[in-house]
């Protein structure tokens, strides 16, 4: 699965200028656009992380006496034909999104992206031959196909692994709390997630890697190691900023979509309630609302965010 999109990340401006960390935050904030973005999406992920907090009451808690109750203060979403919080399973649902997003740009777009691109770019040739031909392969068979032969076949032996590890370490809970669905899925978008980010920064290094200061390291008798990460890496840093900040959105995106479909996380997820809530959206659309604006915007913040660092950080766009 691609979560970058190169063209999105360079369209209409070529190369991205050098870092310039200091003066970032300040044009980012002369810009209204970005300020809502940036808004809605730290005010997702920190309702997210503070979830255990903050929720009122769990993503499952019900009470039948009190089906479909109006906005209030002990309710301020009102509740499902359940009696479920609507307001707590949306906080929960934001907890879900933070922690798959999360473990899969580290995972994915950054560790395997960022490394095989650099290394591609550098070494060129079979190496680079190997990883692109590799990445054609992955990216030739339909995603879902992929995702649903994954989880039919490893979701078992992932909760067995869970449960081996908590008889062996003492800690409970974590099968019940739903940690080997976010490892099984945060696994699987890596491996289908690094193929876009890969291709934009072997892109960048092709047109690097013959620099005078790449070129002066390597006659200074400099390790591969540093060649990449300490030269190479800092020159594509705001290009890798732009293309994460997309990725993000479209992580969310895909979390959600999976999980409506039943290949994601089932314990809590803006998938879970808006499949419960899908036939019910004739009598209250509201409950199909709620989730749907959050993850709606979410996605078009990360969008945003994503054009608005484009902006500023080329000069062509400045």
């Amino acid at each position: 699965m691609t979560f970058v999109d190169p063209s999105a990340a360079t369209r209409e401006t070529g190369e991205l200028s050098p870092p310039a960390s200091s003066h970032l935050v300040r044009r980012l904030a002369r810009r209204p656009v970005a300020v809502v973005a940036l808004i809605i999406i730290v005010t997702v992920y920190t309702v997210g992380i503070l979830a255990p907090l903050i929720a009122p009451h769990s993503f499952s808690d019900a009470d039948l006496r009190n089906r479909y109750a109006s906005p209030s203060w002990d309710h301020p979403l009102g509740t499902d034909e359940l009696g479920h919080d609507v307001f707590s399973r949306v906080i929960w649902s934001s907890q879900t999104t933070v922690i798959v997003s999360f473990a899969t740009i580290v995972t994915g777009s950054l560790l395997l992206g960022v490394t095989l691109g650099l290394v591609s770019g550098y070494l060129g040739g079979f190496v680079d031959s190997l990883i692109m031909r590799t990445a054609d392969l992955v990216q030739a068979v339909p995603t879902i196909l992929l995702l649903v032969i994954f989880n039919a076949t490893m979701k078992v032996r992932i909760e067995d692994l869970f449960r081996d590890v908590e008889d062996f370490t003492g800690i409970g809970g974590l099968v019940d709390k739903g940690v080997p669905q976010y490892f099984l899925l945060s696994f699987a978008f890596s491996i289908f997630g690094w193929i876009g980010l890969a291709r934009l920064i072997r892109s960048q290094v092709l047109s690097l890697r013959q620099s005078a200061y790449v070129l002066a390291a390597r006659a200074a008798g400099a390790s591969l190691l540093r060649i990449v990460f300490r030269h190479l890496l800092p020159n594509v840093g705001n290009l890798l900023l732009v293309s994460i900040t997309i990725s993000l959105g479209s992580v969310a995106a895909a979390e959600v979509g999976l999980t409506y479909l039943g290949l994601g996380v089932t314990k809590q997820s803006f998938g879970v309630m808006i499949a419960d809530y899908a036939g019910a959206t004739r009598s209250h659309p509201q409950l199909v609302i709620y989730p749907g604006v959050v993850v709606a915007s979410l996605i078009l913040s990360f969008n945003l965010l994503g054009d608005q660092l484009t902006d500023v950080l080329s000069p062509r766009r400045r």
